[in-house]
């Protein structure tokens, strides 16, 4: 296996197909300024691109939030054949931790430390993949930590005059999902791997959306992570030890896997209501490409982030039996995260309300909506670290 630093003569891990002039890396930049100090402001740029390869579709969406400010990396995905096996990934550069200048591109835009940091993530990852499946090498943390060390030390970085614990050098969170499928195996082996707060899943038609990722902050669980924005403890970055957390699973076929950063999940009123856009958007799609592009236009409408996702479905001959096979899992969603759903959440406030027993009221709700729903979306979730051995 190559090691970063060595030379890599292997032939480049085959990506996904792509329509032609799209791509998980192509950006469509929405229409620049008018001329003019009264022009329209300018549309965050976005990409929505989606494929449908027999057994394989696949989805990603990428949004900035403010245009040009944006610190994710596009989501990355490669499936690979040969081999039967791929990973999916998403990368949210940090940047409260990276909020210097660490690079002034071409045009003269200058780039944030976590811009960087989450793109030299991306490139890591798809390097280790492509020497991964190239030599048949056993999937590991510990040699993603090595390629992700070695291509942030390579990458441009400022040494910042501002100090302090929560400063970091191109700080980024990733998560993603290797996998490996054999010819006609009715289950898969997944190798989740993360650092910080984005997330990965797996979505399954009979169970629903499981978190496979345990997000690397104090708070743990996802109804208070909703309520409140607690510090990462770990995160991958230059200039500090980070570690890339693990675990083994094998789930049956068919499932769609999920990465997304937390401009997706992180403005839900309740962890269900992820799930619940991820379904009522593939119901009303008739292709992968059409599922991203619905899912583009909803997380725009709610998040006040960055986000990007990436979704990969095995083992559905086609689109439409995706689509068929979460129809029932759906109807019964809808009507768990319908039910005594406040009308504060679905209409405008009613101004003679008294906000503090609104709140109350949503509180509960979300309480109740989350016990019912908690134990299935934290089925396979990894044990907190303390319960390691």
């Amino acid at each position: 296996m190559n090691h970063p630093g060595q030379e890599s003569t292997g032939q480049a891990l085959p990506p996904l197909p792509a329509p032609p002039g799209a791509g998980p890396a192509t950006l469509t930049p929405g229409p620049g300024p008018s001329a003019g100090v009264s022009g329209p402001p300018p549309t965050p740029p976005r990409l929505a691109w989606g494929a449908d390869e027999g057994p394989l579709q696949v989805a990603s969406v990428w949004t900035e939030r403010v245009p040009g400010q944006g610190e994710d990396a596009e989501p990355f995905l490669a499936h690979h054949w040969e081999s039967g096996q791929g990973m999916l990934a998403v990368f949210d550069g940090s940047g409260g931790a990276g909020a210097a200048p660490a690079w002034q591109a071409p045009d003269g835009a200058s780039r944030t430390s976590a811009w960087v940091g989450a793109r030299t993530a991306r490139l890591a990852t798809e390097c280790w993949l492509h020497d991964v499946t190239r030599d048949r090498q056993d999937v590991e943390p510990q040699s993603l930590h090595a390629y992700l060390k070695y291509f942030l030390h390579k990458a441009p970085q400022r040494q910042s005059k501002i100090g302090g614990t929560m400063r970091r050098q191109l700080p980024t969170t990733l998560a993603g999902v290797h996998y490996q499928i054999a010819p006609g195996a009715a289950e898969i082996e997944l190798r989740p791997l993360w650092a910080g707060d984005s997330r990965a899943y797996a979505l399954l038609p009979e169970s629903g959306l499981h978190v496979l990722t345990r997000d690397h902050t104090r708070e743990s669980d996802a109804l208070e992570l909703l309520r409140s924005d607690p510090p990462m403890t770990n995160l991958v970055c230059a200039d500090r030890d980070f570690d890339i957390d693990t675990q083994h699973l094998i789930t049956p076929l068919p499932c769609v896997l999920v990465a997304a950063t937390d401009g997706f999940f992180g403005y839900v009123h309740t962890p269900a209501d992820f799930e619940h856009l991820l379904l009522r958007t593939l119901e009303q799609a008739g292709s992968a490409a059409e599922w991203a592009h619905l899912l583009r236009r909803e997380v725009e409408s709610y998040t006040a982030d960055d986000a990007s996702l990436a979704l990969l479905c095995l083992g559905h001959p086609d689109f439409g039996d995706l689509r068929a096979r979460f129809t029932p899992r759906l109807k019964r969603l809808t009507d768990q995260v319908s039910w005594g759903r406040p009308s504060a959440l679905t209409t405008a406030p009613d101004p003679a309300a008294d906000p503090h027993e609104t709140a109350a009221h949503v509180k509960a709700w979300q309480d109740q909506s989350w016990q019912a729903y908690r134990h299935g979306y934290e089925s396979y979730l990894p044990p907190p670290p303390e319960e390691l051995v």
